[in-house]
């Protein structure tokens, strides 16, 4: 994580970890939010999770189908998913690397 008040991501090759360590894909937490990236493979799942805060979820590249409380609502690169509260899951036949920010999320970075 960045303790830097702003800083320049490459969301293309941000490196990325599986789901069991998705923590270590928070690349930046701020005021009230945190940004992370995902990477789901061809074939690739994430399973259902509330999220208890507002979502963004963008897609750098590829598709994937985000299931928000049982509505499926299919993306592709350039396409942008903005959410209230609820039950996410994703899928993807083909791959997908996307941005997702919780927002009302994280901590405040340290000031040096």
């Amino acid at each position: 994580m960045s303790n830097e008040k702003s800083s320049v991501y490459d969301l293309k090759t941000l490196p990325f970890f599986p789901y069991e360590e998705r923590e270590k894909n928070v690349f930046f937490s701020g005021a009230g939010f945190k940004t992370r990236i995902i990477v789901l493979p061809p074939g690739g799942t994430m399973p259902e999770c509330p999220m208890h805060t507002a979502v963004i979820f963008y897609v750098v590249a590829g598709q994937a189908e985000v299931t928000v409380d049982g509505e499926v609502r299919h993306l592709g690169a350039g396409h942008c998913l903005i959410g209230e509260p609820g039950r996410y899951s994703m899928q993807t036949s083909v791959g997908a690397r996307m941005l997702g920010v919780q927002i009302g999320a994280g901590q405040a970075n340290p000031q040096p």
